[in-house]
């Protein structure tokens, strides 16, 4: 049974299409994290079919497209397949503690107004229903920094983090250098990955035109987001 979502402004529902490549999560997880995608793909219709292929292999729980049309193709309880090898807040096999959004952008250019005004609504009902705190949703990039980079440096963070959809950094001191991995560990981010596979996907976040080595800006964000939604962990993740 599909758990529905309502678009804002719109009659119905989203469109049910699904995809077979879905599965029950594993070891009893429940969603508890958001992760959001770009599709690099020409259209939304496109992404669609691909995600509903047998042959492709991957899946999500909702794509949007750029003119705000929704669909839904896995049930918000089952796990996509969307997420792959990577991990968040010292856990891996995100899928089955996610719910996965793919809109359609082909990481180039800003994402549509009907787009976002939908997917708001759409996290809105999911965060609601599933508990789902704004720092655990994260993008695609942060918790697969080696071989990942959606939703991008166009997507709006700090537009989502105004509503209390994500978080965003608030203007602070900063910190000792030394002490990037450690606080970036705190926020989620994998230690499997490299200082600078970490810093990317931290600047396509907070800092998406930054290019200069590890800056005072980055340890200001990085120590101020550890500081006010980090966790203190002696093990994997929730």
């Amino acid at each position: 049974m599909t758990v529905p979502a309502l678009a804002p402004g719109a009659a119905g529902s989203a469109i049910w299409r699904a995809s077979p490549n879905v599965g029950a999560r594993r070891g009893g997880l429940r969603p508890d994290m958001l992760v959001l995608h770009f599709t690099k793909m020409a259209t939304a219709e496109a992404a669609v079919d691909r995600l509903c292929d047998p042959q492709a292999g991957v899946s999500c729980h909702y794509v949007i497209g750029e003119d705000g049309t929704l669909w839904q193709l896995v049930d918000e309880a089952q796990r996509a397949w969307h997420a792959g090898r990577g991990s968040w807040d010292g856990a891996g096999d995100v899928n089955s503690r996610s719910i996965g959004i793919e809109l359609a952008n082909r990481g180039n250019h800003p994402f549509a107004e009907p787009q976002m005004r939908v997917l708001e609504a759409l996290m809105g009902g999911i965060m609601a229903r599933w508990h789902i705190r704004p720092e655990r949703v994260i993008g695609h990039s942060d918790m697969a920094p080696d071989r990942k980079d959606d939703p991008g440096p166009h997507f709006d963070w700090r537009r989502l983090a105004l509503q209390g959809l994500a978080v965003w950094p608030a203007p602070g001191a900063g910190a000792d250098p030394a002490r990037f991995r450690a606080l970036s560990e705190r926020i989620g981010y994998g230690a499997e990955f490299t200082d600078a596979q970490v810093l990317t996907a931290l600047r396509l976040r907070w800092r998406p035109w930054a290019r200069e080595p590890l800056a005072a800006e980055d340890m200001a964000v990085v120590a101020d987001i550890a500081a006010r939604f980090g966790v203190d962990r002696a093990g994997p993740g929730a």
